[in-house]
């Protein structure tokens, strides 16, 4: 079978990890944060805080920025943990339709912005791995003082210093991978300072009487990244720019050779491409669905990304259930494509074959 996302692992990080497993530290040991230091360096934060997953990663930097009581604008195009990280604090996600690339539609929170001004956040989702208009950004954090939230599962690359967290995700299919693993990015020493804490139980280690002594100074979580785990993460991070331009040869690929398919935007450098998403007139979800069976027959399998999080039914008995024109089109037409670094050149083709077959 050739799915739409997978990991690479080869004989380095086996060996990085075997290594790790002999050593003295599986867990809060050195690997941590040489892995910490290794990605703020790569992305362009001056502190990053490694943990067990992205939707940890979510959850923390949600109890760092956000209070009871708080809106926050966020998009209906993506997975749970987005909105959810927000429910977690007691705040209230407003949902805002996309544009045509899938990402929020900036203009579209701007509104949002004027009329409310109970709104202290924006949760924005780099889908697929396209970044945000930095100007527009800028321009909504300045003009409205909000906080905003990248959430990066979907990109890597440099900051640009405009959000105060950046969010990632080392799930199997994305970028690298540390089995299960995420990361929070920021530039504030104060909230650096406050996600270690998190991470660890909310225990201070800070004016100790006794050499056995700790302080929960907070409620916090058991969110660690092992040795182990960091281990491989960072034998991975040096493949990360080749992972990036395998990952744009294969985008180049589809949009050269799909012609009965629409790419969801043109061909993007700066996209780190997680996902490769096109569009197709279905008529309905059910011929949607007819389409992928018949690609699985084939042994290709397709994913959609994402069933909108505002009519699950748990935000459906919330009262968050709302139709947006633009989501509720994305929904019928679009699917994800494999894209992945193992992912042949022989693979590909037989790809857009079946593709353009079947269609």
């Amino acid at each position: 079978m050739i799915p739409y996302g997978k990991q690479f692992i080869d004989k380095n990080d086996i060996d990085e990890v075997v290594d790790t497993l002999k050593s003295d530290y599986l867990t809060t040991g050195p690997k941590v944060k040489e892995f910490e230091e290794a990605l703020a360096e790569k992305l362009g934060f001056k502190y990053v805080v490694v943990v067990s997953n992205g939707t940890a990663a979510l959850h923390l930097a949600s109890k760092v920025l956000l209070n009871q009581g708080d809106r926050v604008v966020t998009t209906p195009n993506s997975f749970l943990s987005t909105s959810n990280s927000i429910l977690y604090q007691k705040a209230k996600p407003i949902f805002v339709d996309i544009t045509s690339n899938g990402l929020i539609d900036l203009d579209l929170v701007e509104n949002e912005l004027k009329n409310n001004p109970k709104i202290k956040a924006l949760y924005l989702v780099t889908f697929s791995g396209l970044p945000f208009d930095d100007k527009k950004l800028k321009s909504l954090k300045e003009k409205y003082n909000v906080k905003i939230l990248l959430d990066n599962a979907h990109y890597f690359g440099k900051d640009s210093g405009i959000c105060d967290i950046a969010t990632y995700s080392f799930h199997p299919v994305k970028h690298i991978t540390t089995f299960e693993g995420g990361a929070i990015g920021t530039n504030d020493k104060r909230i650096y300072k406050k996600l270690l804490m998190l991470r660890n139980h909310g225990m201070v280690k800070d004016n100790l009487m006794y050499p056995w002594e700790y302080k929960m100074v907070e409620l916090g979580y058991n969110y660690r990244l092992s040795d182990v785990a960091c281990a491989l993460g960072l034998s991975q991070l040096k493949k990360i720019d080749k992972f990036l331009e395998k990952r744009k040869k294969i985008a180049k690929r589809y949009h050269k050779n799909l012609t009965k398919l629409t790419p969801l935007y043109d061909y993007n450098p700066n996209s780190s491409y997680h996902l490769f998403v096109v569009r197709y007139p279905f008529k309905n979800l059910d011929e949607k669905a007819k389409f992928f069976i018949k690609m699985r027959e084939r042994g290709i399998v397709l994913q959609y990304h994402y069933i909108p999080i505002n009519q699950q039914p748990f935000y459906i008995k919330k009262g968050y259930f709302k139709k947006f024109k633009n989501m509720e089109k994305f929904y019928l037409e679009a699917f994800s494509l494999p894209v992945y670094y193992s992912l042949s050149q022989k693979q590909q083709k037989y790809v857009i074959e079946c593709l353009e077959e079947l269609l």
